[in-house]
């Protein structure tokens, strides 16, 4: 009969797997609320290897809120493929999957949590909000925005930043709505920028045209018309 060994891990891998753990607990969590006991508890390890590895509880809150940084970004990602107002309702699903998986986790990142006002923090937060923006000027084929459109843009984000922030208390509206409530607020956004400049009003038309019946921003037009009537 043989038995298993465990395997020894290295520096890096213990830490991530640290990482990982505390992520997993913040996202069920305040971080306020989860304790360095608990961390070691949950990675198997004892409390004194925890600060082995981390300092202290805000360096390894840090760490994690750079992993899950990392991935909110990630999740503006879109292949470059089919019109704009699809392309932002999936970016939009993707979003709120993890919004919905990182709650309280979303809300320290977000709002700064134990490490509020902390220069680590705000710039994770800030780096998150510059890959968004990167990616909608992106896919709105724009490399030198002017000063309306780069309003807009991050505009939006922070309207998507503040919704789910709203939506997690309490979630009283169906995540689905305001995906695509989110969707037609862009184009709600770009449209009353369009009437007080030409060069908006071109890039409105170029992405409507490129627009099916069926489509997020078409929903929009139709609902609007349904009210005017």
């Amino acid at each position: 009969m043989t038995t298993g060994v465990r395997r020894r891990l290295g520096v890096e891998e213990r830490r991530q797997q640290l990482i990982g753990v505390a992520l997993e607990l913040f996202s069920r969590r305040s971080p306020d609320e989860v304790s360095i006991d608990e961390i070691a508890s949950a990675a198997g390890i004892s409390r004194p290897l925890v600060y082995h590895y981390f300092p202290g509880k805000l360096s390894l809150y840090e760490a994690a809120l750079q992993r899950a940084a990392d991935d909110l970004a990630a999740r503006f990602v879109e292949p470059h493929e089919g019109p704009l107002g699809a392309r932002l309702l999936r970016v939009m699903g993707r979003y709120f999957d993890f919004v919905d998986e990182h709650g309280p986790g979303f809300s320290a990142l977000m709002r700064g949590g134990p490490a509020v006002g902390s220069s680590t923090t705000n710039a994770l937060v800030d780096s998150v909000r510059q890959a968004a923006y990167v990616q909608i000027l992106s896919h709105l084929g724009v490399t030198d925005p002017p000063a309306r459109l780069e309003l807009v843009v991050r505009s939006w984000i922070s309207l998507a930043e503040s919704t789910a922030l709203i939506w997690l208390d309490g979630r009283r509206i169906p995540r689905e709505e305001l995906e695509i409530q989110l969707v037609h607020d862009f184009a709600a956004l770009a449209s009353v920028s369009a009437a007080y400049d030409t060069e908006m009003g071109a890039l409105l038309r170029r992405i409507f045209k490129e627009e099916p019946a069926d489509g997020p921003f078409a929903d929009l037009a139709g609902r609007l018309l349904t009210l005017a009537t």
